[in-house]
């Protein structure tokens, strides 16, 4: 399988001298193409750091990340920027939506900022109706958030992420502020993506909801633990 990402020796500190500290130590991972990856930690593990470093939010003291066959470990903050609008979408906890405008005109933001398509203002709108009906949210296009239920706002910022059409979806914490009933139905919504080819990368620290992934990495003082016998120790009921 081809392999989207790929980190080798990444490394993260904060600081200097004796006030040093080492988020990452050192990290080897690879995703491939098509995968369902969930990311799990304790607090202070260094999984936001490793996310915000896949993100293209932040850049590694040293080391290597190659996305789409490209090392953009060193790349500066606009080239950064460039590359997270046409390779990623994020989902965020707390939705991140903009609170005076529209389901249909949050979902539309993402392609003001995509040099690499030129859309027209009818092309744009059209695709974003698109991404909102394939959430399932063609009769609430000109709602704002706060006439949706939390479900429902986490809907919309899965449309937003997918408008670009990125390979990589990037989750953190999709279900963290959703109900039981409401986690169910963005989880399907994950499967059915993943189903269609997005590659997803999803950080949670709910056993039950990394369990829908293929695969968890889990992340303790800055090192990936490898799994025993199969099961990732973020996993194991001791």
């Amino acid at each position: 399988m081809e392999k989207i990402i790929e980190i080798k020796e990444l490394r993260k500190a904060y600081g200097e001298g004796d006030a040093t500290v080492h988020a990452l130590a050192g990290v080897n991972v690879y995703i491939e193409r098509g995968e369902f990856v969930a990311v799990m930690g304790p607090s202070g593990s260094g999984k936001s750091t490793l996310m915000n470093i896949l993100g293209c939010l932040d850049r590694p003291t040293s080391g290597e990340y190659i996305l789409d066959g490209r090392d953009v470990s060193k790349l500066d903050k606009n080239e950064l920027a460039e590359v997270r609008n046409q390779k990623l979408g994020f989902i965020f906890q707390s939705f991140n939506l903009l609170p005076r405008i529209s389901a249909l005109a949050n979902v539309m933001l993402p392609m003001l900022y995509n040099a690499h398509e030129e859309l027209s203002d009818e092309e744009s709108r059209q695709r974003a109706i698109q991404a909102l009906t394939s959430v399932g949210l063609e009769n609430r296009l000109h709602h704002l958030p706060n006439q949706l239920s939390g479900g429902q706002q986490q809907r919309v910022a899965i449309a937003r992420a997918l408008v670009n059409r990125p390979p990589l979806l990037l989750a953190d914490e999709p279900t963290g502020n959703l109900d039981s009933r409401s986690s169910v139905e963005i989880m399907d919504i994950m499967h059915k993506l993943h189903d269609d080819g997005t590659t997803i990368v999803m950080v949670t620290h709910e056993p039950d909801i990394a369990l829908h992934a293929g695969r968890v990495i889990c992340v303790k003082d800055g090192a990936i633990l490898q799994p025993d016998g199969g099961e990732s120790p973020c996993l194991r009921r001791d």
